[in-house]
């Protein structure tokens, strides 16, 4: 039987500044992970490795059948791989072992080329992403930049050889990987440096609590977002994890192939819990191959189908269909206009689920960390530019579809118009945001419906 979700939904209140307190109801300052061992958040070091170096490390394919203390400790929070102990688990290769400078580091991977254990066009990716990823955490002015680049790549480099060595397969439904080796938490401490959590902000901390604890209750949330970057899934993590660690962490984003695809992705994106689909804008790159993702894609939509049939999600998806990109005639960037029909597909699986749902609109603003190319590319590999960058994230109150089609003359009327809404709340919310990001208004930013805030101060 199918629930109405507006009627077993309570009221939410309007989101006012006393949001600002919210992240203070008694969260410990260490967030237990799902796998056993602790990672804290007060310190530069974080033991995301389950197992020492002489158990064995399982197959990849085994392991997927198997399936606030201050602004200056945002900052030095960032993970030093070494001290992760990175070498207890027996990684790619032991060249890879706290390496003492970067030329001993882009030194391995002239060797695995000499080696012909890696290709020359990924080893010149990888050595890009060296100094694009070294120029962005250097524009934070950290004292301890040099040391948390030089780890931080050492492990990303790491686990990028180990699965060009053993390529993962993603299945429709990936669940993250937390053991043995946390990926989770490699994506977040490889981010963290690049976020400028003084010029970072949340909007509606109201709305985030209402919806973990609708969550808790069994419901399920579903997030229509626009999309900015590859780093998406980590920036929504990282503005998180001092208030509702535990609804980041339950996130299912709805992944395009790309991300479960492109080498230099693919261990970022073993961390996330996804649902794999084709992406309409790559649906024709390649016409012989049109069919078989067709029917990917079907096999996804009933993972979906199964998982809001057991309640307790929260599922992450662009209506968009990719990433925001800038107006090519003026240069201005907003969110790339929804699709209606992605979005009534979206909100049918989700009356047709048996499962009290609820739907939100979610504006996320990081752009400037890890920009697109300015055009969709049809090719994998693309170059990733790199900055350190205020970012912000913003959930707009509950939307219900039998409002507004109360007020239409037919379903159509009604589909366009709720997918409409959607678009224009996120619209309003980026507006606040790019406010007190680029227009340096900071919380003064906030209005009579979004409340900004600042929860890891």
């Amino acid at each position: 039987m199918t629930m109405n979700a507006a009627a077993a939904a309570p009221v939410i209140r309007s989101p006012s500044l006393t949001d600002n307190k919210l992240w203070s109801r008694g969260r410990s300052s260490a967030v237990r992970s799902s796998s056993a061992g602790w990672c804290s958040r007060g310190s530069t070091r974080l033991d995301c490795l389950r197992t020492r170096w002489w158990v064995r490390r399982p197959n990849v394919r085994e392991t997927e059948r198997s399936f606030g203390k201050g602004l200056r400790n945002v900052s030095t929070r960032a993970v030093v791989a070494s001290d992760m102990g990175a070498e207890e688990e027996v990684g790619y290769s032991r060249c890879f072992l706290r390496p003492r400078s970067e030329e001993e580091l882009l030194l391995c991977i002239r060797k695995e080329v000499e080696a012909r254990k890696l290709s020359p066009d990924i080893a010149i990716r990888l050595e890009e992403l060296y100094y694009n990823y070294r120029n962005g955490v250097m524009q934070s002015r950290d004292p301890s930049s040099r040391e948390i680049i030089l780890s931080n790549m050492t492990v990303a480099f790491d686990r990028i050889l180990l699965d060009v060595k053993e390529p993962f397969n993603f299945s429709p439904y990936h669940k993250a990987i937390r053991e043995p080796f946390d990926y989770y938490m490699f994506g977040q401490n490889y981010l963290r440096p690049l976020v400028d959590f003084r010029s970072s902000y949340v909007g509606n901390l109201s709305i985030f609590l209402d919806m973990e604890e609708k969550l808790k209750q069994g419901h399920n949330i579903i997030l229509f977002s626009n999309h900015q970057t590859e780093a998406d899934p980590a920036i929504i993590g990282l503005l998180l994890e001092q208030a509702f660690a535990y609804f980041a962490e339950k996130i299912v984003f709805v992944a395009g192939d790309r991300v479960v695809t492109d080498p230099l992705c693919k261990p970022f994106s073993m961390g996330r819990n996804l649902l794999c689909v084709y992406s309409k804008k790559h649906m024709h790159d390649i016409p012989e191959l049109v069919e078989m993702k067709r029917k990917a894609n079907t096999r996804s939509l009933k993972e979906m189908a199964l998982l809001l049939r057991g309640g307790s999600q929260i599922i992450w998806i662009a209506p968009s269909g990719g990433r925001d990109r800038p107006n090519p005639l003026t240069g201005e960037l907003h969110p790339a206009p929804f699709d209606p029909s992605s979005v009534d597909n979206m909100r049918r699986l989700v009356d047709h689920s048996g499962v009290v749902g609820h739907m939100y609109p979610l504006a996320l603003l990081c752009y400037d960390i890890m920009p697109p190319p300015q055009e969709v590319e049809k090719q994998i590999g693309e170059r990733r530019k790199i900055s350190f960058h205020g970012v912000g994230l913003s959930a707009g109150l509950e939307m219900n579809f039998d409002e507004i089609m109360s007020s239409c003359e037919n379903h159509e009327q009604a589909k366009e118009a709720f997918s409409l809404a959607m678009y224009n709340s996120v619209i309003e919310q980026y507006n606040v945001l790019e406010s007190a990001i680029y227009g340096h208004q900071g919380l003064n930013a906030s209005n009579s419906t979004i409340s900004l805030s600042q929860p890891w101060l």
